[in-house]
């Protein structure tokens, strides 16, 4: 028997940044995941809440209380073992995306987003799974030559050239 399910993640009006991932060797990753991420952005306010398969734990750490909470409760929501739920604020995904993708406890990572998110999980006898995620809105029609110049001053004005 599987049961499926959707975990919609909370984000108060979409305030913070928020990844999640899969990773492994939980009581070491946690930590190091959150040690990364101050090394990668200096400055950078975040937390990191990750499930623990063997003591069917939620652990948590960050500097910031309310992204501790919201980042512990967010991966205790879903449930699958070796989840992890980043919430970030003062900085952007893009900036620390890299360096997740390079840490040797990180597996894969399933969003990086702002945007109102929920993620299909099935339960089965074992336990939990993350079968993918929702990240926002569906796309309902292709761009206009308007809407991609201020895409692209957007990107400029956020530091980001494209030329």
């Amino acid at each position: 028997m599987v049961e499926l399910d959707v975990v919609r993640l909370e984000n108060p009006d979409g305030r913070y940044q928020v990844v999640v991932g899969q990773g492994n060797f939980t009581v070491f990753a946690c930590d190091d995941i959150f040690r990364l991420l101050l090394t990668t952005v200096p400055g950078i306010k975040c937390a990191v809440g990750m499930n623990e398969a063997d003591s069917r734990l939620t652990r948590v750490t960050g500097n910031d209380e309310t992204l501790r909470d919201l980042a512990g409760r967010n991966a205790s929501m879903i449930g699958a073992g070796h989840v992890f739920v980043i919430m970030i604020d003062g900085a952007f995904p893009i900036n620390v995306l890299g360096a997740l993708k390079a840490h040797p406890a990180v597996v894969s990572l399933y969003l990086a987003t702002a945007n109102p998110v929920e993620v299909i999980t099935a339960k089965t006898e074992l336990g939990c799974a993350v079968l993918g995620v929702v990240d926002g809105a569906s796309a309902i029609r292709i761009e206009s030559d308007a809407e991609r110049d201020e895409r692209r001053k957007l990107c400029e004005a956020l530091g980001y050239r494209l030329e």
